[in-house]
């Protein structure tokens, strides 16, 4: 158990915390929404520290992060707990485990330093923060991203981009990319489904550009939920607002926790997106869950694959100095 960053005290030993966009008010022993931060006689602590409940060696790809470190690995690494409610949720096993639902911490001591000599150990040029929502489990994040910047390794948040600035402002130095799950384009579906908003994911998106992070966004595709071409086509449009150059990760859902009666994504609606994203003026998009489907890295100049890819595996990759080597045309992302 360790104190909390990022929240204020208030009378009657409630505090205040600003890590998330839920500003949680929480009162003496109650738990915030995300279920492992706990008001204790006045004071905000994670429970969650060091806890880890799963950390695995996996390609950068798998994150999906393809144009950061393309063909690297990463040493993957999650507590319990998560500050959505996605009926969808592909990692509810974590995700959806807390402190205050179960009872019980379940993870294993796996201190900072430790989990930087792991990803030394097994030759990991960064460390992912993934698996479940890594805002819920910052401190411990925010420390060990400190400790493997001093190593010389990268830093990577997959995340729902649900945090507040004031988080963002706080690990920026340490934090280097990211992969935002843009769910929706509808305000109803983030509260329905998830029991969250989605201005501050928009919001979140713009910051992290502003701060010089290299973001990524994943959108999973979910039958009859947020797969209507007038979604589809907001979602691309806004991520190309932004930067045409921003990666779209446009990913194959498969049915699971609870929402088991709607079929696997179409590989129709997938090309549907693809082709949208692409008359919005996006400049790399790609389609995950789906082997041999728009893996590839092109360049948009001249159109030569610069990273052949097949699952999560790089098998070809013609990039030299972060250029295209047929026409020397500059592709974005840190090579």
């Amino acid at each position: 158990m360790k104190e909390a960053m990022l929240y204020r005290s208030l009378k009657d030993k409630r505090v205040s915390c600003y890590l998330c966009n839920h500003h949680c008010i929480i009162a003496a022993s109650k738990y915030g929404f995300c279920g492992v931060r706990q008001n204790i006689d006045g004071k905000l602590y994670t429970k969650v520290y060091g806890e880890v409940i799963a950390a695995h060696v996996d390609p950068i790809e798998k994150k999906p992060l393809y144009h950061f470190l393309p063909g690297t690995l990463t040493f993957s690494m999650a507590t319990m707990g998560c500050n959505f409610r996605c009926v969808f949720c592909q990692n509810w096993e974590l995700s959806q485990r807390t402190e205050k639902k179960n009872g019980g911490l379940a993870g294993q001591k796996f201190l900072p330093e430790e989990i930087v000599k792991a990803a030394k150990e097994n030759g990991c040029q960064s460390i992912s923060y993934t698996y479940t929502e890594p805002t819920i489990f910052f401190e411990y994040a925010y420390e060990t991203a400190k400790l493997a910047k001093e190593n010389g390794l990268y830093n990577t948040f997959v995340t729902n981009g649900y945090m507040t600035d004031e988080a963002l402002e706080t690990i920026n130095p340490y934090l280097d990319a990211c992969n935002v799950d843009l769910k929706s384009f509808n305000e109803d579906f983030y509260k329905k489904i998830c029991k969250a908003s989605l201005k501050p994911v928009l919001d979140s998106i713009r910051f992290m550009k502003k701060l010089g992070i290299w973001v990524e966004i994943t959108t999973l595709i979910v039958p009859e939920l947020n797969d209507g071409e007038k979604e589809l086509t907001q979602i691309a449009r806004f991520i190309a607002s932004i930067d045409p150059d921003i990666p779209w990760h446009i990913s194959r859902f498969h049915p699971d926790y609870k929402y088991t009666s709607g079929p696997a994504t179409p590989i129709k609606t997938l090309r549907m997106a693809f082709s949208i994203g692409k008359k919005e003026g996006l400049n790399y998009i790609y389609i995950g869950n789906v082997l041999g489907e728009s893996e590839d890295t092109l360049c948009p100049r001249c159109h030569k694959i610069l990273i052949r890819r097949h699952g999560f595996f790089v098998s070809q990759n013609k990039l030299k100095d972060g250029k295209c080597t047929y026409c020397g045309n500059p592709i974005p992302g840190i090579f």
